[in-house]
């Protein structure tokens, strides 16, 4: 069955934090409110995001990841098994020569994967009760199952919990399992999974580290496409089922580069995804020769409008290079999109909130003129 995007022009997810919502997050952290509260202040934030995606025309509505504070770690330590460790430090790079120095948490499993009780479902609910616009439909992003294992491999992973990795995967699967089924149940047709580690799986400097904590970068490709798949395992079949590549994404700042090549071939072929978020926004993303592989009946979404500079696209750029990628895919399998998330932290990316609205606006407008 061929799931479609619910329009040509879509985005990653996440939108930069009104004050309120960052102001109520202090004062919760500080215990100087309850997390009802902090509840209150996100539901009231959500509304008016929700009623500005439909005013720009987008169809496939988000709540801009206004609860989390990571795209991951809010989701990941509600299974149980998962602590949070000190990060894997890594310098992120920007295009203003600079590296920030940030070490993302790594997700360290103490215990059997489990999925305890629903984790976006509350969120989904009330995402779905403020969508009304004709034809729009409520997204829910989670992390990628992989998060689990890539940041810190084998070694996060006990031998005395799991003496086989066979059965690390089968439980991670079937935790993931039960939270699609438990957002089908509410009516969730649209599930995008987040990541990053497929995305530095195609960086030389970030496959010769993976190997050096004991992952064959190709074998693990393959393992992740299995691990995913059965994670969508007992999706309806009307299910839109999606996927972004992220390379990093803190503070308008990135950690990997590298082009899709290595993972290519596995990823658009073993994966049992409709739709396929590759970032495109500049040169360290390489060139569209990867999209030879894309199969009939799946969907690349361009990411060729960054989030991590303020600067707008022209219209004339990005056709151009939607232009290039049909030399390797037809056109009605292509879509477009920013490249990433506008806050994939809570911190958010260094361009303003108008600036955000007009990328946006860009990407819905070139899309209307290209498909129509």
């Amino acid at each position: 069955m061929t799931r479609q995007l619910p329009l040509r022009a879509d985005h990653v997810g996440s939108f930069l934090r009104p004050q309120s919502v960052l102001e109520a997050r202090e004062h919760r952290a500080a215990d100087n409110i309850s997390y009802e509260e902090l509840r209150k202040v996100e539901d009231a934030a959500i509304a008016d995001l929700v009623k500005w995606q439909e005013g720009l025309g987008l169809k496939a509505i988000t709540d801009g990841e206004f609860r989390r504070y990571f795209f991951h770690t809010d989701f990941l330590l509600k299974l149980a098994g998962v602590e949070e460790r000190g990060g894997l430090k890594k310098a992120f790079k920007n295009d203003a020569g600079k590296d920030v120095s940030f070490a993302p948490p790594v997700m360290v499993v103490t215990g059997k994967i489990a999925h305890q009780s629903p984790i976006q479902l509350a969120d989904y609910q009330f995402l779905a009760s403020q969508v009304s616009a004709p034809g729009a439909v409520p997204k829910v992003s989670i992390p990628s199952p992989t998060m689990l294992h890539f940041r810190a491999g084998r070694a996060g992973i006990p031998e005395d919990v799991y003496p086989e990795m066979d059965e690390f995967y089968a439980d991670v699967a079937a935790a993931y399992r039960a939270e699609v089924d438990s957002l089908a149940a509410a009516g969730c047709r649209y599930i995008q999974m987040d990541d990053t580690n497929l995305a530095y799986l195609c960086d030389d400097e970030q496959r010769a580290d993976a190997a050096k904590r004991g992952l064959d970068p190709d074998a693990t490709t393959r393992q992740y496409a299995k691990l995913i798949n059965d994670s969508f395992a007992s999706a309806p079949a009307d299910m839109l089922r999606a996927i972004h590549l992220c390379r990093g994404n803190f503070r308008s700042s990135w950690a990997a580069e590298g082009g899709y090549e290595p993972v290519a071939e596995i990823m658009f072929n073993e994966l049992d995804i409709d739709a396929f978020f590759l970032e495109y926004d500049d040169p360290r993303s390489g060139d569209f020769a990867p999209l030879r592989f894309l199969p009939k009946g799946k969907t690349v979404v361009l990411g060729l409008v960054t989030t991590k500079l303020g600067d707008l696209e022209t219209k004339d750029d990005i056709k151009r290079r939607i232009d290039e990628a049909t030399k390797y895919a037809s056109l009605d399998q292509l879509a477009l999109s920013p490249q990433c998330g506008f806050a994939s932290t809570v911190h958010g990316n260094d361009i303003s909130t108008q600036q955000q609205a007009d990328k946006i606006a860009l990407c819905i407008e070139v899309a209307e003129e290209v498909w129509g």
